[in-house]
């Protein structure tokens, strides 16, 4: 009888152990895990932001004493600087469409002005020879690297993220496990990139 009773709890407990590991096995962690991917790919978008943001006072200060009279560009600049530094993001920004774009415009905004400040610069040879201007230079066109190596992370950690939540056995998981989870969203490619450049002979 005692036999029976331990044959009895060394089944109840490999039958315990072998759900353990099933549950395991087929993605049960996936949704908590890919979530977090996705937050700390995030985390990387906004301190390169934040790099470049800190980059561009002094990168104004330098081209304003060579080429002051470029009022209009080193205005928009600064405007899409303010801009960026000014914008309060909620908790919720990744699963916020809303919030999300106004954050990627604004982004967008200040990269165009920088575009167009080092094209005004091309007018100055004295101001591109500049060691100070040309070493925030190469900082920025650093910066602007690691801004889209961490967009590029981002995108691939949300990919992963939504298309777990949408998939089988994902969807499972989410509506028994993970109800608060939301998908994310993603960096989307501006209009006038995705425009074919005009090309005249």
């Amino acid at each position: 009888m005692q036999g029976l009773f331990h044959y009895s709890s060394l089944l109840r407990l490999t039958s315990l152990a072998l759900f353990v590991l099933l549950l395991t096995g087929c993605g049960v962690n996936n949704i908590p895990t890919y979530d977090e991917e996705v937050t700390a790919s995030w985390s990387q978008v906004l301190n390169q932001y934040q790099r470049r943001a800190e980059l561009v006072p002094n990168l104004i200060a330098t081209v304003k004493g060579y080429a002051a009279h470029e009022k209009e560009v080193l205005t928009e600049v600064v405007e899409a600087r303010a801009k960026v530094g000014q914008m309060q993001l909620p908790d919720n920004i990744l699963s916020n469409p809303q919030a999300f774009q106004e954050f990627q415009a604004s982004q967008d905004a200040l990269s165009s002005a920088l575009s167009r400040l080092l094209v005004v610069v091309e007018r100055y040879p004295d101001l591109k020879a500049n060691q100070n201007f040309l070493t925030l230079q190469s900082q920025l066109e650093g910066t602007e690297n690691r801004i889209a190596v961490a967009r590029r992370d981002y995108i691939h950690a949300v990919k992963r993220y939504n298309t777990e939540l949408r998939t089988i056995p994902g969807r499972w998981w989410r509506e028994f496990l993970y109800p608060e989870s939301e998908l994310r969203e993603n960096f989307t490619v501006a209009e006038d990139v995705q425009q074919v450049p005009k090309v005249e002979f």
